[in-house]
Order: structure tokens, then C-alpha cells, then sequence
């Protein structure tokens, strides 16, 4: 039996490894060693994902909560090593581009256990996102790398990464097929909040470059505030968005937008759908609108996400002024169908390459 520790922390990574997790259970040979960082440690961020994806209950959970990038990295990479050493995995696997993902890199590439990277060769090209750092780290420290498109390939084809590169499609394109109806059988969100379909706005914002630098924040928050006094702009605040808006006397450039609390995971995807616009910063709910057929304005400079943009469905935001924001809200609608990211089998492939690979293994030893 080949055993694999999965380390997740983040939302993005709950939904990732949504599908995964389910392929690896149903493959002779594997057992999954789920291991829970506790990156996002707010119970709407966390457990209530776990609930209603049917993630099984971690194994292990390191509650490391809160800290600087280093204060959080650090106690990750230590409980990580804890548990390897414990467990003795076969492979660790890894998703996207969080602290946890770096943690848990660094962490098996010091014990040399191989690494497989979901979500791999992905690039702003901008150092100053702690992101980029993280996933350019984990790349190179991986032994197997599972890109969701070919741009991704061709990123680390560039970076001289070729070999034990594959393009698998996207896990997170499987969860949305997966619990698209089932979102639209059991959330009542859209009716609890009282919002038409496809008259509102869905905003999200979380990132450093946004949360951290307060004119780039008040931006946003004034051009939300602008649409908010025309439509309904419906904004589930990240803890740590609130707490930088709280401490910094920005509550008042909230106006009437109508905040709420983080959402569970099926109340996100209905919300989605059912948003005639997404305004957002994070890297995986640019994708979600995108699969969901939704325009979405990114409030970034760049995006990982290329194809999202060229085929229409996105549009960056200049956040430096606030009448570029409020030009990019009224983007057009995409060009063409969704068709980048797979056909919704990722998880199904790249379990069965990390059964190969570790069987092969097996046999050099």
C-alpha cells in the first residue's frame, strides 16, 4: 500500500482536493494521509467545506493558524516534518500556490520524499505576490508536476522543467461539474438574501497587494461603494479583509454594500451562477466564474489565468483609480465557450499517473 500526505490549508485547496481525494479512495494501492494545515482556520473557511464536499475528516490538523508568511510557513514546515517522519509517505502532494503548499514542499524535499504538484507551472510574473514565490519553489522542488492547461506546460517547459510534466486539465473544473447541481438543489442563499438572479454584483477580496496597501483598498472599496448605490453588490468579507478595513477606518467607504459573512462552499457556487457580475482578486474565483459562464473584472494587475482573458470571460481591473475600476465593471460579455481547462477528468488522471509513478518507484528501489 503506497501512502500519500495531502497537505491543504486554504479553500482553493478544500475544492482541489475535493475530487482528488475521492480518485485516490478508489484506487487499489493508495491510502491518503490527509493532513490539514490550518491556514484558514475560521469555521465558514474551513469546516463547513469539508461537510459539503464530502472531504474526509483530516487525519492530522497542525491549528497553526494566523501569522507573518515566515511565522506561518515556519510552523507548518515543523508540523509537516512531524508527521512525515511519523507516517513515512510514500509522496506528499501538494496544491497550488499557498503557504501550505510551500511548507509542504520544502518540508519533503528536505526528507526526500517526492512531491506531486497540482496546479502546476502557473505565473503571474510578479515576484512581489508571496504566490509566485511559493509555486516557482514548489515547481522546482517537485517530481511530479500536473499542469492545468497547456500555457502552464509551456511556462515550465521555458523554466527547463519537462520532464514528468503533464497536462491533466483542472481538479477545480471536476468540482465544478460535480457540485454545480448539487448547489442549485441545496443552497438558498440567492432567496436568504434576497437577490435576483443575474441583477447583483459578487465581490471577493483577500490578497496582500489589495488588503495591504490602503490606496489600493479605499480604491476598490469607493468604486464597489458607486455600484452599490445603482444595484446590489453583495460582498462576503474575508476575516482578514475586515480586520484591515476595521483597524484602518475604512468601514464608512463601505456605503451600501451589502456585506455578509464568508459563505460555505455550495452557497459560493450558487452565488456565482447566479451573479450577473463577479468582481474579485482571487485566483480561483476568476475560474469559478469562468466555468460558471459569468464575466468576472479581476482587481489585479495580472493573473495566473490567462486563457480566462483572452477568451473574454475576464477583465483586469487598474485599481489605481477609481474610475478605471468602474470602467472595467462594465466589460463585455465572453466570446467563446469553456473549453481550456479540461473535461472535467483531471482528478481521475492524475491519480492514475501518481499510481504509475509511485509503482515504478517501487520497482527501482
Amino acid at each position: 500500500m503506497k501512502k500519500i500526505i495531502t497537505v491543504i490549508g486554504a479553500r482553493p485547496q478544500f475544492i482541489k482536493a475535493a475530487p482528488l481525494s475521492k480518485a485516490i479512495k478508489a484506487t487499489s494501492g493508495l491510502k491518503e494521509i490527509l493532513v490539514h494545515t490550518g491556514q484558514h482556520y475560521d469555521a465558514n473557511m474551513s469546516d463547513v467545506f469539508f461537510k459539503e464536499m464530502g472531504i474526509p475528516k483530516p487525519d492530522i490538523n497542525l491549528n497553526v493558524g494566523s501569522g507573518s508568511h515566515a511565522e506561518q510557513t515556519g510552523a507548518i514546515m515543523k508540523g509537516l516534518e512531524t508527521a512525515m517522519i511519523s507516517t513515512k509517505p510514500d509522496m506528499v502532494l501538494i496544491y497550488g500556490d499557498t503557504n501550505s503548499t510551500l511548507a509542504g514542499a520544502i518540508a519533503a524535499a528536505k526528507l526526500n520524499i517526492p512531491i506531486a504538484h497540482v496546479e502546476a507551472g502557473l505565473r503571474s510574473f510578479n515576484r512581489a505576490m508571496p504566490e509566485e514565490v511559493n509555486r516557482i519553489v514548489a515547481d522546482k522542488l517537485s517530481a511530479i508536476l500536473f499542469c492545468p492547461t497547456q500555457t502552464a506546460v509551456d511556462n515550465l517547459r521555458k523554466e527547463g522543467m519537462i520532464r514528468n510534466v503533464f497536462e491533466t486539465g483542472d481538479v477545480m473544473y471536476d468540482a465544478a461539474i460535480a457540485f454545480s447541481k448539487v448547489a442549485e438543489k441545496k443552497s438558498r442563499i440567492v432567496r436568504d438574501l434576497s437577490l435576483t438572479e443575474k441583477a447583483y454584483i459578487l465581490v471577493t477580496i483577500h490578497r496582500a497587494e489589495n488588503t495591504d496597501v490602503l490606496k489600493r483598498l479605499s480604491n476598490i472599496l469607493k468604486a464597489l461603494s458607486k455600484l452599490a448605490a445603482k444595484g446590489t453588490v453583495v460582498f462576503p468579507m474575508h476575516p482578514r479583509t475586515r480586520k484591515v478595513i476595521e483597524k484602518n477606518g475604512l468601514v464608512p467607504l463601505l456605503g451600501k454594500i451589502k456585506v455578509v459573512d464568508p459563505v460555505g462552499f455550495l452557497d459560493m457556487v450558487s452565488l456565482e451562477k447566479n451573479a450577473g457580475l463577479i468582481m474579485t482578486d482571487s485566483g480561483g474565483v476568476q475560474k469559478e466564474a469562468y466555468f460558471h459562464r459569468v464575466p468576472c473584472v479581476t482587481l489585479r494587475d495580472e493573473t495566473e489565468w490567462v486563457e480566462t482573458v483572452k477568451a473574454g470571460w475576464n477583465t483586469l481591473a487598474d485599481v489605481t483609480k477609481v474610475g478605471l475600476i468602474l470602467a472595467a465593471a462594465k466589460g463585455k460579455k465572453g466570446k467563446r465557450e469553456i473549453k481550456d481547462y479540461g473535461r472535467g477528468e483531471a482528478a481521475r488522471e492524475i491519480c492514475g499517473r501518481i499510481a504509475a509513478f509511485l509503482n515504478r518507484r517501487g520497482t527501482n528501489k
